[in-house]
């Protein structure tokens, strides 16, 4: 016969009920007694039956993660892999499973979602995107069900719990880096302008380039996907211009990796002809030639703190409305040189 609830509380020298508390992680347990009835769940080999518990305590002891659509496209940016790192280990440590949506376009994101919450498959649900009229966030407001955002809303900022950088200041931050170093034509490749992030990027890029009193024309601001092969059609274009960019603010540093492979093909290089800084601070970013002059955004830390947000918030649907901003830090590298004037002439 198996260890029983009785086994263990004979052990630890407690009741049966409480045994009970510290499975259900009753807040009213004393930290002391829940590590002796855990040691005595160790020692016994005793496992409680989740399934059980958490029907009994109308929880999935899981979290769903939503990639934006196409999740096969969104995995081959390293961002991706790194904040599901980040949500996993705070996860793992509050004992939560992760439900990660794979769906491969936004209908099929929207019907996934509507099944994890329909369903009680996950207790709350973290949005890895933040899309402008987007129908799942809609969708979750309207239930009252506990989500966090990775970016910013485009709507309700201050009725949603999201976990964000500043990204206006650090694109007008890396603006303003080439800016200092000498650069007159500046431009901009970023991703969707559906995205809360792309816009708070161009944004900040726009408001350094005002501020200098420097050219802006439409055609320097180029917009694609966040891969590889984004950056290669955004170069194709810009670089097609009679006057083309001496300085490039690219928004995401697998799109950075395009940029200089497509500028070798058609002869320039990075830095000499052209500085290039970036965003995201990948791990490619320190082992590409040149090394790319990057926002830190600390990916992981994003990942860890949407966790704790939603976990928090699951446990007390009345948890009021957070707004977390993870810092940043500029990685100054080799793909950005100084310029005179007499160069750009």
């Amino acid at each position: 016969m198996g260890v029983t609830i009785k086994d263990v509380a004979k052990k630890a020298g407690v009741a049966p009920s409480t045994v009970s508390r510290v499975i259900a992680d009753n807040p009213r347990i004393s930290l002391d007694t829940k590590k002796r009835v855990r040691k005595a769940m160790k020692d016994l080999g005793y496992h409680p039956n989740i399934n059980a518990r958490n029907l009994a305590v109308r929880s999935s002891q899981a979290i769903g993660v939503i990639m934006p659509s196409s999740a096969d496209k969104a995995l081959q940016n390293p961002f991706f892999p790194e904040v599901l790192r980040g949500i996993g280990s705070f996860a793992h440590e509050a004992e939560y499973s992760l439900y990660v949506s794979t769906g491969g376009n936004d209908q099929d994101v929207y019907e996934e979602v509507q099944r994890m919450v329909n369903g009680n498959r996950v207790d709350g649900i973290i949005l890895l995107y933040s899309r402008i009229a987007d129908p799942v966030q809609q969708f979750l407001t309207e239930k009252n069900f506990p989500f966090v955002i990775v970016g910013k809303p485009s709507e309700q900022e201050s009725e949603i719990t999201y976990v964000d950088n500043n990204n206006f200041k650090a694109s007008k931050d890396l603006t303003n880096h080439l800016i200092d170093i000498g650069h007159r034509h500046i431009a901009f490749i970023g991703g969707s302008t559906e995205l809360t992030v792309t816009v708070d990027r161009l944004n900040g890029y726009k408001s350094a380039i005002e501020e200098a009193g420097l050219p802006l024309p439409n055609e320097y601001t180029v917009h694609a996907e966040f891969l590889k092969s984004g950056g290669r059609d955004a170069v194709e274009q810009l670089f097609a211009l009679d006057e083309p960019p001496t300085g490039l603010v690219v928004a995401d540093d697998l799109m950075s990796l395009g940029v200089i492979n497509t500028l070798e093909e058609i002869g320039l290089s990075c830095p000499e002809d052209v500085s290039l800084t970036s965003f995201n601070n990948l791990y490619l970013s320190e082992i590409t030639t040149p090394p790319l002059t990057t926002v830190d955004i600390q990916i992981y830390q994003l990942g860890v703190q949407s966790a704790r947000c939603l976990i928090e918030k699951a446990k007390n649907k009345d948890e009021p409305a957070k707004r977390i901003i993870v810092p940043y830090e500029i990685k100054f590298r080799q793909s950005t040189r100084s310029i005179t004037s007499e160069t750009v002439e």
